[in-house]
């Protein structure tokens, strides 16, 4: 199982992401040439070498051009200071795309526009969607403004959309299976920015990781060490946040910052192959002996519209020799509550027991088969190398129908 480990304990910014994956990949041009497909101008990427306490890793500059002589805007304070420079980059990109609509700043939906008529793949564009549409909801709240009046200086500069398209793209070249992160560490004290001085983390940091499953702590370091950026990249990227699994490392990438620390401001993310684990997952259970059968058909439907893995009915009898039936539920951990509160308020029941256990999942994927009566869909698993295909019951039943034939011919 392909997988990327986030070592978040120096932080976590854009460009350090950028530099990172940049090093993992191994080919500095990749990066500068997808991001072509965005059709933007006003800015250039710089990748350089720099030393942070004895480690050398990449840096990544997003410089924005056609300003004045202190056009050099890191990532780590592109959210303070960038709206100063809005009104001509955001002319300059007006030309560039043609935009109808003149407004003052770029909004949410300029920057989703932006992204959908790139020439960057589907999987890519719906990855930096979802890490802008963090930002953006961070920012609504921060600054108590409904979504699509969000703006330009807070999601839409120049250097947040290279970052975070950026980000997407690369991840989507590595394509890994899974992407952990260690627990994400920020500074602490005050930070000077655009609308004056704020407490580290910063309100928008601090929001992205309160509508997230983000681990994060404070470590005695006096500045910012995550930007809302990074925060929204990794709070979208991570499934968990934990110490180092057990994996087989076959590279490293080293993201360095713009700071000088006590501590090296890198971005450390490792790619590798982690053992493939068998899931863990949770079987719930309960005995229900009066309830109607239209009522148990209508749960089941419910329990599978919010996520569960399986369910099903055993007929059983109870106490008094009373027909019953047993309700089995499978589901992930997280899902839990969820379901068990749909249990409680569609049936009759009043406890629900439950236990964990273990599944091995085969690879699987879509695919159709060609026949003489035309397309099926069928899933393809591979078990030891060997591949099984199995075609889709609803595909079959169509094929049986248009060519009036029996299913089982159709097996």
């Amino acid at each position: 199982m392909k997988t990327l480990y986030f070592d978040c304990s120096s932080g976590i910014s854009g460009n350090m992401t950028l530099a990172a994956l940049t090093e993992i990949i191994g080919d500095e041009n990749y990066l500068i040439e997808e991001l072509k497909k965005l059709n933007i101008d006003g800015y250039k990427i710089e990748i350089s070498k720099k030393v942070k306490n004895g480690i050398t890793g990449t840096h990544v500059d997003v410089i924005l051009e056609h300003q004045h002589e202190h056009s050099h805007v890191h990532e780590e304070e592109h959210h303070h200071h960038v709206h100063e420079h809005i009104e001509e980059i955001h002319h300059h990109e007006q030309e560039a795309h043609h935009h109808e609509h003149h407004h003052e700043h770029r909004n949410l939906q300029d920057v989703c526009e932006i992204i959908d008529n790139s020439s960057i793949d589907e999987e890519s564009k719906d990855l930096a969607k979802r890490i802008f549409m963090r930002v953006a909801k961070a920012e609504s709240k921060v600054h108590n403004k409904p979504l699509e009046e969000v703006h330009f200086h807070e999601v839409g500069a120049i250097d947040s959309i290279v970052d975070i398209v950026g980000t997407a793209i690369l991840i989507n070249k590595i394509h890994p299976d899974k992407i952990i992160s260690s627990v994400v560490n920020d500074g602490h004290g005050f930070i000077e920015c655009a609308h004056g001085t704020m407490a580290v983390p910063v309100p928008a940091t601090s929001e992205i990781f309160a509508n997230s499953n983000v681990e994060f702590r404070q470590i005695d370091i006096d500045t910012e060490l995550v930007t809302p950026t990074g925060a929204a990249i990794i709070a979208e990227l991570s499934s968990e946040f934990t110490t180092l699994p057990a994996m087989k490392i076959k590279k490293i990438g080293w993201g360095a910052g713009t700071k000088d620390l006590k501590i090296p401001n890198v971005l450390k993310v490792y790619y590798g192959e982690m053992q493939e684990e068998n899931q863990k997952i949770v079987v719930m259970e309960t005995n229900i002996d009066d309830c109607s059968g239209e009522i148990l058909g209508y749960t089941e439907e419910q329990l599978f519209q919010n996520g569960a893995l399986d369910v099903f009915y055993t007929p059983i009898f109870m106490k008094k020799n009373r027909p019953a039936y047993r309700l089995t539920v499978v589901c992930k951990e997280p899902d839990i509550q969820k379901l068990q509160n749909i249990i409680f308020k569609e049936t009759t029941t009043i406890g629900i027991r439950y236990r964990y256990e273990y599944r091995t999942e085969l690879e699987r994927e879509l695919t159709t088969i060609d026949t003489k009566y035309g397309k099926l869909k069928a899933k393809k698993v591979v078990n030891n190398g060997e591949t099984y295909i199995y075609p889709e019951y609803e595909s079959m039943k169509e094929l049986a129908q248009k060519n009036d034939i029996p299913l089982k011919e159709l097996y």
